[in-house]
């Protein structure tokens, strides 16, 4: 397997003039982040600080919220940034690029999901499988069919082991659950330091991302059930 980091580049420009560049390697077996150069590390980002309820790390063991140290500096560059301000967002992977135009809310929550996903969080490591095949600019309808996909090829693993394959998606409801605790602790740490919406609003999409798939697995995905109708 090659060993060199995988890397996804986001290139965010403003209408204004104003540029941004993010570029994340990641871990090509372990999906985490591997960081050029050690990071910035707030006070907002200590563990102790609004640490999530669902938190399982030790905080004797362990100073800084995972999460928060991945997002620090992306929170640092866009706290000025007005959630509707326009820009045109490109994002670039190994194998392709990606383009939109949307304003800033929109697009700082791809982003921040990935970073997120690829932190080292205990809660969010079951999110690093979709992060190593990262959708950009995905909307609501593909992230719900994204998750469920991964998930299920998970539980097909698990079958292969002799385990107990959850194909009621029970685990994957309880996964998203804990999410959205996730969600509101780092939305109360950078309100803390935020002065525009943008990075907030970044965050409630993806609480609202998902409340969203939580609820299409209590229909049991009969909204895409049609797409596989003979």
């Amino acid at each position: 397997m090659n060993n060199k980091p995988y890397t996804i580049k986001y290139e965010f420009n403003f209408h204004n003039g104003i540029k941004e560049e993010f570029v994340i390697n990641l871990d090509p077996v372990k999906i985490t982040i591997v960081w050029e150069s050690e990071p910035e590390k707030p006070d907002w980002t200590k563990l102790e600080n609004n640490q999530c309820e669902c938190c399982t790390l030790d905080g004797g063991a362990t100073i800084f919220c995972p999460v928060a140290v991945s997002i620090a500096e992306l929170v640092e560059k866009f706290k000025d940034s007005k959630s509707f301000e326009q820009c045109t967002t490109t994002c670039i992977d190994p194998e392709r690029t990606y383009i939109k135009k949307s304003s800033s809310r929109q697009d700082l929550y791809s982003i921040m999901g990935l970073l997120m996903a690829t932190s080292g969080c205990p809660t969010l490591s079951f999110f690093k499988p979709m992060a190593r095949f990262h959708l950009p600019f995905s909307t609501i309808s593909e992230t719900v069919v994204r998750s469920a996909s991964m998930y299920l090829l998970g539980q097909f693993f698990e079958h292969k082991k002799g385990n107990r394959p959850d194909l009621d998606l029970d685990k994957l409801d309880e996964h998203y659950a804990r999410v959205q605790i996730v969600n509101t602790g780092i939305l109360s740490r950078i309100e803390s330091v935020v002065k525009q919406d943008a990075d907030n609003n970044a965050i409630i999409i993806l609480n609202a991302l998902a409340q969203m798939l939580s609820l299409e697995i209590e229909e049991q995905l009969s909204s895409y059930e049609y797409l596989f109708d003979k």
